[in-house]
């Protein structure tokens, strides 16, 4: 998105990153939050938490260059919790029965990922650009936010692997832990152009708040 910061973009007179927030705060399984951002929002993301009264904020952290590094900042500040539910703030189309379901799915395994069935023909391909495979879709997923993971879980996958990831679940897995697939939503989009920010805002609009 160039020229737009998407977390501090604003969604229906509310930064995106606002929306996810007070899904957070009104949902009963969550007990606190811990921030984690670039440099340039850390203060601007202060301020906002005192002025929205976000109670459950404990902690607004700097994150780091890798996602992993951001989420381990973030993980040093949750202390004693049993669990541990990350969220991308770019994904403002949060509802509590995403974080509630979610809770449940980890009770299996420990970990748990919303996920929706991929729609498309999936191709694999080298750097020719000749395709290689093209997998079953019907076993294919692709993985959303939130995550969840027992505390001591994803704590140790942190300590045990060091690879750059795009999600936290691939670090758990490669630590050799089972992770589980819950129903995400095709709604649950995340903010990478200002295209995304139209279409969250019309979502929005025809429903209800976090609760839509």
């Amino acid at each position: 998105m160039e020229g737009i910061d998407k977390i501090m973009a604003d969604l229906n007179g509310k930064p995106v990153l606002a929306w996810s927030i007070e899904a957070l705060q009104k949902s009963p399984e969550i007990e606190r939050i811990v921030i984690v951002n670039s440099l340039k929002n850390l203060e601007p993301v202060r301020c906002l938490a005192i002025e929205q009264k976000w109670h459950k904020v404990t902690g607004v952290c700097l994150g780091g260059r890798r996602r992993q590094d951001s989420v381990a900042a973030g993980l040093a500040l949750t202390g004693d919790c049993e669990w541990i539910l990350i969220h991308d703030g770019a994904r403002p189309l949060l509802t509590e029965e995403l974080i509630k379901n979610g809770i449940e799915a980890a009770r299996e395994t420990g970990a748990a990922v919303a996920a929706v069935p991929v729609t498309d023909t999936i191709k694999v391909a080298g750097e020719d650009m000749i395709v290689k495979d093209t997998p079953p879709r019907s076993r294919l997923w692709a993985a959303q936010t939130p995550q969840i993971f027992r505390s001591d879980i994803i704590k140790e996958a942190y300590k045990r692997v060091n690879d750059e990831v795009t999600d936290d679940a691939s670090l758990v897995e490669q630590a050799g832990f089972r992770v589980k697939l819950y129903p995400g939503s095709y709604q649950n989009l995340k903010i990478t152009s200002r295209h995304d920010l139209e279409i969250a805002s019309r979502l929005l609009k025809k429903g209800d708040g976090n609760g839509w």
